[in-house]
Order: structure tokens, then sequence, then C-alpha cells
């Protein structure tokens, strides 16, 4: 299999402290060897004796030594540092969500080559799912944790654009066919809940991070019967889970997303790595959810994208 991949990571916060950092002591293919981040007191905690750390993207990729870039920075950042790694000629994998909104998104899928989006749940939750395709009838998505017990160094973003990408990404790969109509109400930005028609079947998705953590999908066909079904956390299995031995679930998902963006770094296939335009198709239902909510529920076609996978 020869060395493993080098990655330099772009965002020393919260994510890249419990999970990226985790995550290549499992993985098999890749190893982070540089991270930028412009704040100092970051850099120090992050930074291990084999592994320079840098204030900025530009003097990361200016040091070179990597093979790629994975951007776990503030999503208003993600283009930039996308454009830049690929100016360099390095294979990128971008944190969800790809950008703020639909046209970030659309830009970021026009890189040459485009970057690949990281979507770790399609590692996890979404593996049930992926035996149910053909399918008709609905599933059901479900994301929510507490950000407090997160403890978040710099991002606040709403449910919307923090949880949804993620559901969206596995509502469409589950097969719900062409999205028609996108419906969305929420009380406050800590939660939402969705609804997405498409020419197939339906997709109800309710997201929060202000509740304990759950993670749950339910496929059914149109007699309501159960196809597929995948669940983690929750009031009980949450600290159950604690006690097991292993790797945690988010490390286990993003190692084996890395192990994946290590494959395709090195030309070879990948199977469940989102592409940049499974990032704007996820973009196109977060930008429609909250035109809906703007008009207070009432169900929005989305744009075309102008992007296929």
């Amino acid at each position: 299999m020869g060395r493993p991949v080098r990655l330099g990571l772009v965002g020393a916060g919260r994510l890249a402290e419990v999970g990226y950092l985790p995550a290549v002591e499992v993985a098999r293919r890749a190893r982070i060897v540089a991270i930028a981040d412009p704040d100092p007191d970051r850099r120090a905690l992050l930074a291990g004796d084999e592994r320079p750390t840098y204030p900025s993207a530009d003097a990361l990729l200016a040091a070179g030594g990597v093979d790629g870039i994975v951007v776990a920075s503030p999503p208003a950042t993600h283009e930039n540092v996308a454009r830049l790694a690929t100016g360099a000629g390095l294979p990128v994998l971008i944190e969800k969500p790809p950008a703020t909104d639909l046209a970030g998104a659309q830009r970021i899928a026009a890189l040459d080559p485009p970057p690949r989006i990281a979507f770790n749940r399609r590692f996890s939750l979404g593996l049930a799912l992926e035996a149910c395709v053909p399918w008709s009838g609905s599933i059901e998505l479900e994301l929510r944790y507490r950000r407090f017990s997160w403890s978040p160094v710099m991002v606040r973003d709403p449910a919307l654009l923090d949880l949804v990408p993620h559901l969206a990404d596995l509502a469409l790969r589950a097969g719900i066919g062409k999205v028609r109509t996108v419906a969305a109400r929420s009380a406050r930005p800590e939660r939402v809940t969705i609804t997405v028609d498409g020419d197939v079947g339906r997709a109800g998705i309710a997201c929060a991070t202000d509740r304990f953590h759950l993670e749950r999908a339910v496929v059914r066909r149109a007699d309501g019967s159960v196809v597929a079904a995948n669940r983690a956390g929750g009031l009980l299995r949450g600290p159950l889970g604690r006690l097991r031995q292993g790797p945690h679930p988010l490390a286990a998902s993003l190692a084996a997303q890395i192990d994946e963006f290590a494959a395709w770094c090195a030309g070879e296939p990948a199977i469940r790595l989102a592409t940049a335009a499974d990032g704007v198709a996820a973009m196109a239902i977060v930008g429609a959810a909250a035109e809906s909510l703007a008009l207070g529920g009432e169900p929005v076609e989305p744009p075309a994208t102008g992007v296929t996978a």
C-alpha cells in the first residue's frame, strides 16, 4: 500500500481536536502532517512533535510536504482555501457545509478538479440506506446534539446550516429522486424540520443543536413497512456506547472517510466520498428550506443548480 497519504489540515477547531486527529490514529491510509489556523493557542494545543503548524493556509501550502488538504475551518473560509489548494495542484476535502450558500457551493464545484465534500454520515448513519435503493415511499432522518457540550471554538451556525446538509445529502443518496418541493418550519434557530418531496419518495428531516445526541434514519415503503433503519445515540444508547471499546463513532466515520479521500488522492475509486456536485445538491435543499422559512413554511421549488454528479 506504500506510505500513508500526507494531509494538511486547515482549521484547528473542535472538529480537528476531537474528530480528525483521533480519526487519523485509526485510519489506515493517511496521516495529518501539518495544521494551519490563525489562532496561536489552537495551533499550540494541536501541534505534535513532528507536526508543524502555520498561521494560514497560504503558509502551509508554501511549506509543501502534503499530498492533500482537509478544510475544517469556518464555512465562510472554505471557498478561498479550496481555491488556493486546488491552484497548488492538491486534492481537497471540504467539511460540510461546503459553503454558506448555494452560490458558494456552485463556485467550489466549478474548481478544477472539483473538491470532495466531507459528508461523514455516509460512513455511519447512511450505511443502512445503501441497500434500499431503488424504493418508493418515505425516509425519516433525524440528527441532533447539544452544542454547549461540544464547546465550539468559533462557529455557531443555526441548525439549518449546521446539520441539515448532512441529512439532505443522505435523503438524496437514499434515492428520493429529483427534488420537487421543500417546506421548512422552525420556531428558533436551534431547531428545524423540513419536508423534501422528490419524484420517487419523501424525506422528513428534523435537526436540533440543543437536544441530547441522536442520529436516526428509517426508510419505509409506500405501505409503511420498514425497508432499512439505523440509529445511534439517545438517552440510553449514548451513555452505553461510551462504555464500549473501540474508537468514538465520530472518529470511526471520519477515519473511513479519510481513507477514501486518501484513495482518491492516490487516483483510486472513491465509492462513498461525496462529490462537489453532491454538496451543491444538498445546499440547494438548504437554500430552498431557508426560502420556505421566510414564507412561513410554504413549499418552495429548489432552483436548478447547473451541476451534475
